[in-house]
């Protein structure tokens, strides 16, 4: 086993850690471990919510979900020498759920959850068709996860950070706050909203006190989205094996990651939509000097995926077009038609007994495939979302019998209102 770096104690919240990592991107956090180039090591991550959700049957903790205090992330990790116009390669070597034998009762020791996030509390892809909060928790076996809250289903999980990146130089993080505030104002009462400012409200940034404390706190960006350094991106494939290329914007680089998933389908579509988990990821980086020059990776990382992703050999596909729910004709809208491809499989599995919550989780948390097929052929566009047909207990196919239908169980834990 690689040298545990970052090491967390399961019993203990992320602020009572010896090491203290962050919840905001800001240049000024100072890094917490400092490595060598060439070398592996071992991270210890916290469940994003750093425990605020409970393996139980009550989605109130989803709907009452404290974003502002997300993501836990493990870092600073400053690698000696790099400095910025390098590029950063980190090797995924391994990584896991939390171990069993550690005490706590914290998803990833066994267990780990998918939620359906209120459109109140930041929404998710479908969140006009589904408004409300949802929970589902999974059961971890081995590679397998399995649900009471939705029987019938079983897939081998595609385990992966759905967070990793690297510090922002002041001039990008000041870049990513002129356009995220310039959106905000286009509609800033929306809800959901349409970008997360600055907020220094549970920020975590961490040793840094005082006066120092609140000057990155008012200025850090929120770790909600992707950006040029990697972050949030949510890829699924960045499995055990991948290697991925990282901009440099400071020196040391300062990695962190988090936000471990036991598995999710393209596009995270419940925004919680993965299942998420605590547990460890070991890592080997090194430096390529001058690469983001060298091969255009500018902003941006790029990735070799891994080769363990679920050997899936059968799928049933579904398609939709840019064209909304009541007919109005979108041009060449890809995310559009994408909800309607989702919105497609999530009608087509209530046929054989699952609710319209346990399918949107289904294909949040299953190993499902998305991809944009046409996106030429004005004035719509094709998306497609494939269902791998073994995580099923009941043969999905379309036959002439007609749907085999599965007891839906105790169903999606619903908030109270």
């Amino acid at each position: 086993m690689p040298e545990v770096v970052f090491p967390l104690d399961s019993t203990k919240p992320f602020t009572e850690q010896e090491l203290v990592g962050h919840n905001r991107w800001h240049p000024d956090i100072p890094a917490q471990v400092h490595v060598r180039p060439g070398t592996s090591f071992r991270v210890h991550c916290r469940e994003w919510f750093d425990g605020a959700i409970r393996n139980d049957d009550s989605a109130d903790d989803i709907r009452d979900a404290p974003l502002s205090r997300v993501h836990a992330l493990s870092g600073p990790i400053a690698v000696e020498g790099a400095r910025p116009g390098d590029l950063l390669v980190v090797d995924i070597l391994d990584l896991g759920p939390v171990p069993q034998e550690d005490s706590g009762p914290l998803a990833g020791q066994g267990w780990g959850y998918t939620g359906i996030f209120a459109k109140q509390n930041g929404g998710g892809f479908l969140t006009d068709r589904f408004p409300d909060a949802y929970k589902a928790v999974w059961d971890f076996r081995g590679q397998t996860a399995t649900s009471r809250h939705v029987p019938g289903v079983s897939f081998t999980g595609i385990v992966h950070p759905g967070l990793m990146g690297t510090a922002p130089s002041a001039e990008l993080l000041a870049r990513w706050n002129r356009r995220e505030g310039a959106l905000i104002a286009t509609d800033p009462e929306r809800v959901p909203p349409l970008a997360l400012p600055p907020l220094a409200q549970d920020a975590i940034l961490g040793n840094l006190q005082g006066a120092e404390f609140d000057r990155v706190a008012g200025e850090a960006a929120r770790t909600a989205p992707p950006r040029e350094n990697g972050g949030n991106q949510d890829i699924k494939n960045l499995t055990k094996g991948t290697r991925v290329f990282y901009p440099v914007y400071v020196d040391g680089a300062n990695l962190s990651v988090g936000d471990l998933h036991f598995s999710q389908g393209d596009g995270e579509i419940t925004f919680c939509g993965a299942i998420e988990m605590g547990g460890f990821i070991d890592l080997h980086v090194d430096v390529i000097r001058g690469g983001m020059e060298t091969y255009g990776v500018t902003e941006n990382a790029v990735f070799l995926p891994g080769n363990t992703d679920p050997q899936y050999s059968q799928w049933l596909a579904f398609s939709g077009t840019s064209v909304t729910l009541d007919g109005e004709q979108r041009y060449l809208d890809s995310q559009l038609a994408y909800q309607r491809a989702c919105l497609h499989a999530i009608d087509y599995l209530t046929k054989f007994g699952w609710t319209p919550e346990q399918a949107y989780v289904i294909l949040g948390a299953a190993p499902i495939e998305g991809r944009f097929s046409g996106v030429v052929d004005i004035p719509n566009s094709c998306a497609t979302v494939y269902l791998p047909t073994a995580i099923f207990d009941v043969d999905v196919r379309p036959s002439p019998g007609g749907p085999a239908r599965v007891d839906p169980g105790q169903g999606v834990p619903r908030s109270s209102f």
